[in-house]
């Protein structure tokens, strides 16, 4: 038994590393690598011969003259030891652990790396941004919200920056309601450091995120991207007081692009940090809220509702791959695409075309979030 544990051990090592090195590639990128790992496996693309991997469309002369595995795997052999000694978790998205909403998005990360023991694939996640010179206004806002969300399992994510993100967090900790932050560095460090106590605190009731390997500096450019992990993980993203240019924005754009719900407080018109929230709602880029209720009744997670499950009964001529839809949705009260493509293992181009013949049926609603409930 104890040879079994080792070698499972020894195993899962071994794909991990694989899985880090896969990130350290001259000229990899992240969309090369997801297409080379359509046509092989991890463990297949590390022992197999170039003219192998060559084959492959897309992969051109100039990365396979750089490609160089001994060494990323040397490299990644390194980080590995980092990690378990720091108690950083790496996920590579082919991991059951990888926020499943994020490989819906093109320019997803291939790994990510945390700290903590969130799950990041509850059914009800949301991004709750702002700016980082929150008005008493918008901290009542964000009071208002968070009451009207704690106790109903949802997750709140955001970017531990100041103002809004931080307030957010601290706010997410003394209601225990779970909440991740997602950080534009390595998770050697806390950036700002000021909110070193709060992310400890994070760490038992939600945790921190990156995309980042330790070492990483908290460079200006690495936060639009860390805004894109903060929009694609999430259902919704509410914006909470923003000025007209900042990370607040590029998550609500992100957001709207990655086909994901966006809402945001309105504020007085004369204040510098509504002016954004103002934009995103004249633009009909974002949802306008004033409460917890409005965003609740707009995502049907309102549960004050009548939630009264309704079973599929005598549906006529089905095919299997509706049969398996109509399952997966009947023990739930709404599920999302998202879900359904990963349970069912339907393809999206398929999916998309079966929920709408359903949906004509007058069988399945669709509902505001792209999620989908029994008639």
């Amino acid at each position: 038994m104890l040879s079994l544990t080792l070698n499972k051990k020894e195993n899962n090592t071994m794909d991990l590393t694989q899985q880090i090195a896969l990130t350290l590639l001259p000229r990899g990128g992240k969309r090369k690598i997801r297409n080379i790992l359509r046509h092989m496996e991890v463990e297949e693309f590390f022992s197999s011969s170039k003219y192998r991997i060559k084959s492959i469309p897309g992969v051109g002369e100039k990365f396979l003259l750089e490609l160089d595995r001994t060494k990323a795997l040397q490299e990644a052999e390194k980080h590995l030891l980092y990690f378990e000694k720091n108690e950083i978790e790496p996920i590579f998205f082919q991991n059951k652990l990888f926020p499943y909403r994020l490989n819906h998005c093109e320019d997803a990360p291939l790994m990510l790396y945390r700290k903590g023991n969130m799950d990041y694939n509850k059914q009800k996640v949301i991004a709750i941004v702002g700016t980082r010179n929150a008005s008493n206004y918008g901290k009542k806002c964000c009071d208002e919200l968070l009451d009207g969300l704690k106790g109903r399992d949802i997750v709140v994510v955001s970017g531990l920056a100041y103002g809004i993100d931080i307030y957010t967090h601290q706010r997410c900790l003394e209601m225990g309601i779970q909440t991740i932050g997602v950080l534009g560095h390595g998770l050697d460090r806390i950036y700002p450091s000021i909110h070193s106590n709060t992310s400890k605190k994070m760490l038992n009731h939600g945790g921190l995120l990156s995309e980042y390997l330790p070492n990483t500096k908290p460079d200006r450019e690495n936060f639009p991207m860390r805004n894109r992990i903060v929009a694609g993980m999430c259902d919704a993203t509410i914006v909470i007081e923003s000025g007209e240019k900042g990370g607040s924005l590029i998550t609500a754009e992100l957001a709207n692009d990655y086909a994901r719900d966006v809402f945001a407080y309105p504020g007085d018109i004369e204040k510098p940090y509504s002016k954004g929230c103002n934009y995103l709602i004249q633009k009909q880029k974002a949802h306008l809220i004033t409460s917890s209720d409005d965003f609740l009744k707009f995502m049907n997670w309102d549960d004050d509702k009548m939630n009264k499950l309704v079973q599929p009964t005598l549906f006529s001529n089905l095919s299997p791959e509706e049969e398996i839809l109509i399952k997966l949705i009947e023990t739930k009260k709404d599920v999302s695409i998202d879900v359904l493509a990963i349970k069912s293992e339907i393809p999206i181009s398929m999916l998309s075309g079966i929920l709408l013949k359903l949906e004509l049926d007058n069988i399945l609603k669709q509902l505001p979030g792209k999620r989908y409930t029994l008639v």
